[in-house]
């Protein structure tokens, strides 16, 4: 807890009277821990009850509970030069304890005191009150009204604050957007909300907590040319009783929900309507002329809404459903219930213009959203320690949803193997952190929406799904939705509601909790590797567990950690890979510590295991000598298909990064990856390219990039040959993973130069730009448009460059400009890539703020980019801070692609001065900033021990 000096030193001398009062009428020695250990219970006792004006906790006060909103606001878009909103908010106010004041939330609002009113409205001695002062505490966004008389516990008071602002430029609160009409060429101005995590203070006042749930009744007044949405259907629309042409629109009372999911939005959208069979209404909206590409989201959304009803058991609880594609959005979408609002490249698809990458990707990001219908709305965490209970369910029953719609997609297994492997990255981090964190300045919530609470949220769930088994998990999710409806609870909420589950179908012991297990995988840092060590003549395996790290100089007593392991496993003898239930568990002991484990009944020495079946549980498993030699014998013949396809991409990504440690040698990593040349499946190839993809941005600024090269084209020739190349044949592919198999290997190929790729993305290329009307008539196939403008750019002419940039002003499609801002990055052309990092953060330019990131990181990313882009962070970096103020955590996202770039201890160095003299601009990403170091001190520290032995290595793999 946090109190400042203000609030503390004047209490000191009283409670330490107090207190030497109490220990001297108990006969108890007074000692001064005992003193401060009182000291502070009345001090937390007091600071979390009731608000004093000096009050600095970077919480609310318990003493007050809100139980309804009335929200009334006017929104003015007719004058571009003055969009602003202003209106009026009533809150029915419940008292739990005695206080002289109200303490809410309030950000860059102007509030009119003189109309400030404060009357009780139930309760005992009901009498009128009033607000006799104000103050504000800037640091925690509160506004503090002291009252006249002290509300009393038990009674219920209405307070009603009118405000006003203008329509936020950044895409935060309650703000503006916009789109031009290509009828007319007039730009056309819209307004919407994003309050997650802690904006909804911007646009009105409120308890913007997520534990504070009440019910909203929302009122929008507008011009009339325009619609009105919000969370709850529409109850009434009704002329404005002074502005000519304005309408007021009362909605429906809400549901209880906290107010980082009230959402409404003024717009001249157009819509198109889904038929839910005795369900709610679902409408799908966009800018009208865009409306066509609505259809596919509008078909899967119904679909994937009631896929969660039937797996959750639960009802969607509201009477209708919107979404909304908004043209400028700084997440990728929010769940506002009821009101789901998106980026237009994670809502829009255009059949003539995405890929099946595109398709697949807004599907998941739509299953994503309606996933937090319930897991996140319905629900809610009491605070943000445990977002991850909203995020990795999301992410997680995503993956279920879109597969039970789209089998064919194999959805399930390669988003769980993407999550795997984004989370393992992370999380090798000393700087990680743990999935539940606990969160003690609004400031550190917005660092927690990253890969640790979405993807490794989501694979810490996977593993639970399979260790309690299909019926246990439901029942258990459906209980505690059940039990926790329209309240809030906590990730222990969730562990007493499965362990119940669990054992009442017997899928887990009854002296086994889920608490127990899991907490040893949501409150510590990282994950583990189980090393297993066989005794070939007992048939027995060792197995013991420390934490994976990839910083080399930690000691080995830091990765003395404990996590409760499942042990799945199987043999060459059984080749059970259905099977993913734990054969045995691996215990932490009461004060969580590990100790080592025996697993009998093995086979021969002749006959390799595998544990971990299908990855089923987040950790790595590193065998002796022997068993990677059974394994790599297997894997590099013909009978390398008897391995299950998920295991194949465990045992190459595992051995990388123990390669990368020194943990293995690159010549068993490299016996390993050799197979690849057999290899027709998706998933292993993903799993390598996302090692292998480190390997070349450090390799490309040394000498021996050149055996790496010719190794990758070795590899890739195979299949490159066995998929046809870069000819047309996606038409005729009815497996949908050797679709995007084909869409990947085309992009590597390319970057390798294999066999003709080169040549057939630049005729691609060349025939496009000879249309007469390239913006109706694109030749190029969809699925590898990425690679051909890509291979356009970088063999290229400057004309070459201006045409894609003329694409891009043109196209009406969300994820066709984002294909083509991620390929224009690909040039060698210095000038060519200086210019476009400026036109990525010109305030007055034709890129979007929330696109601006994919600029810089496509140019980042190329051998040429990657030191322009890393001079340019540097020489500008108080520009970019003031072009994104004050969402400046967003330049998080301009440091991975620098960072796995940096390889030297001298320009680690220079990196590390840059940020201690920026430390003004780079406050609000600290983590990211830590983070980033160490994967240079890691990259360094590779160089260092193993890129001569790399070297050595890969020579006689050629």
């Amino acid at each position: 807890m946090i109190l400042s000096a203000l609030y503390i030193f004047p209490l000191i001398f009283t409670y330490r009277f107090l207190i030497l009062i109490t220990l001297c009428r108990r006969n108890i020695a007074y000692t001064p821990d005992l003193v401060m250990k009182i000291f502070l219970f009345f001090v937390l006792a007091i600071g979390l009850g009731l608000a004093t004006a000096n009050y600095n906790y970077y919480r609310l006060p318990t003493a007050l509970r809100p139980q309804k909103y009335y929200l009334r606001i006017l929104t003015l878009l007719e004058n571009p030069e003055d969009l602003r909103f202003a209106g009026t908010v009533q809150i029915v106010i419940e008292v739990l304890q005695n206080t002289q004041n109200i303490t809410l939330h309030s950000k860059n609002l102007t509030i009119d005191e003189s109309q400030i009113r404060l009357r009780q409205i139930s309760g005992e001695g009901k009498k009128d009150n009033c607000v006799s002062s104000t103050s504000l505490n800037p640091t925690h966004d509160f506004y503090i009204l002291n009252t006249c008389d002290e509300l009393v516990a038990g009674n219920v008071y209405k307070l009603s604050l009118p405000f006003a602002a203008e329509l936020s430029r950044p895409l935060k609160g309650y703000y503006r957007s916009s789109y031009k009409n290509p009828v007319d060429n007039v730009t056309r101005w819209l307004s919407t909300t994003q309050f997650e995590p802690a904006s909804a203070r911007k646009a009105f006042p409120c308890f913007d907590e997520p534990g504070y749930k009440a019910s909203f009744v929302v009122t929008l007044g507008y011009h009339k040319n325009y619609n009105a949405l919000s969370n709850m259907p529409v109850k009434l629309t009704k002329p404005h009783e002074t502005l000519p042409n304005y309408v007021w629109c009362e909605f429906q009372e809400s549901v209880p929900m906290s107010t980082y999911l009230v959402a409404y939005s003024v717009n001249d959208f157009s819509n198109k309507p889904s038929t839910l069979p005795n369900g709610a209404l679902f409408r799908t909206w966009a800018r009208p002329n865009a409306i066509d590409q609505c259809d596919y989201a509008a078909e899967f959304g119904p679909k994937v809404l009631q896929y969660y009803e039937k797996f959750f058991g639960i009802k969607f609880p509201l009477p209708k459903i919107d979404q909304i594609a908004v043209p400028d959005f700084s997440a990728g979408a929010m769940e506002n219930w009821g009101l789901v609002v998106y980026r237009e490249s994670t809502l829009l698809y255009s059949a003539s213009h995405a890929s099946l990458n595109d398709k697949q990707y807004l599907a998941e990001v739509i299953a994503h959203e309606l996933a937090h219908q319930w897991f996140g709305n319905l629900v809610t965490m009491k605070w943000w320690t445990d977002l991850w209970l909203n995020e990795g369910f999301a992410t997680y029953v995503a993956s279920l949803g879109v597969y039970d719609i789209h089998p064919e997609w194999n959805s399930k297994d390669r988003e769980s193997l993407s999550s795997l492997l984004t989370s393992f990255r992370l999380d090798a981090l000393v700087s990680s952190h743990p999935i539940s964190r606990p969160i003690q300045m609004v400031s550190e919530i917005e660092e927690n929406f990253d890969a640790i609470s979405y993807q490794k949220g989501s694979s810490v769930l996977r593993m639970m799904h399979f260790f309690m088994g299909q019926d246990a998990f439901r029942s258990g999710l459906k209980s505690y939705l059940e039990r926790y409806a329209y309240k809030n609870a906590e990730q222990d909420n969730l562990w007493e509601s499965l362990t119940q589950a669990a054992h009442k179908n017997g899928a887990l012991p009854k002296n086994y909790d889920i608490k127990t297990i899991m907490d040893s995988w949501t409150l510590q840092t990282g994950y583990p590797v189980l090393n297993v060590t066989r005794d070939y003549t007992t048939n027995t395996a060792k197995l013991g567990q420390e934490r994976y790290l990839r910083n080399t100089q930690i000691s080995r007593a830091f990765r003395e950690r404990c996590w409760w392991l499942p042990l799945s496993y199987t043999t060459q003898e059984e080749l059970e890979f259905r099977n993913t239930a734990p054969k045995a568990w691996m215990e932490c002991s009461s004060t969580g510590e590990s100790s080592s484990k025996t697993i009998s009944d093995l086979p021969n020495s002749d006959k390799w295991v595998i544990f971990n079946v299908q990855l089923a549980s987040p950790y790595k498993v590193n065998y002796d000598a022997q068993n990677w030699k059974l394994l790599i014998e297997t894997l590099n013949s013909d009978d390398y298909q008897t391995i299950h396809v998920i295991n194949r991409a465990q045992l190459i990504d595992d051995v990388l990064y123990f390669a990368w440690t020194g943990d293995q040698d690159y010549e068993t990593a490299l016996q390993v990856t050799n197979y690849l040349q057999r290899e027709r499946e998706l998933l292993p190839w993903k799993s390598a390219f996302n090692n292998l993809k480190q390997l070349n941005r450090i390799l490309r600024q040394t000498p021996n990039f050149g055996f790496f090269k010719r190794y990758m084209q070795n590899l890739l020739t195979p299949i490159y040959k066995y998929l046809d190349g870069m000819n047309d044949t996606f038409s005729s592919m009815q497996d949908q993973d050797e679709i995007l198999l084909k869409t990947m290997m085309a992009n590597w190929a390319c970057q390798y130069q294999v066999a003709d790729c080169v040549p057939r993305a630049q005729a691609y290329f060349r025939r496009w730009r000879s249309e007469p009307n390239p913006d109706e008539n694109n030749p190029v196939p969809l699925n590898i448009r990425t690679t051909v403008y890509c291979a356009g750019i970088l063999y290229g002419t400057d004309e070459d460059w201006e045409f894609l940039w003329s694409r891009y002003k043109h196209s009406n499609v969300g994820s066709e400009k984002q294909a083509i801002l991620s390929t224009m990055g690909c040039s060698k052309k210095v000038w060519i890539l200086q210019r476009y990092l400026e036109k990525a953060f010109d305030p007055k330019g034709l890129i979007r703020k929330q696109d601006s990131m994919l600029s810089f990181q496509a140019v980042a990313s190329g051998q040429v980019g990657f030191l322009l882009a890393k001079k340019y962070l540097i020489d500008n970096v108080e520009l970019i801070h003031k072009y994104f103020y004050p969402q400046t955590k967003i330049m998080s996202r301009l440091l991975p692609a620098i960072s796995e770039q940096v390889i030297t201890t001298t320009d680690l160095n220079e990196f590390k001065a840059f940020v201690e003299n920026s430390r003004q601009f780079l406050r609000s990403v600290h983590q990211a900033v830590q983070q980033s170091l160490e994967i240079m001190l890691t990259n360094v520290q590779w160089m260092e021990r193993n890129n001569h032995q790399f070297s050595r290595a890969i020579q006689r793999h050629l």
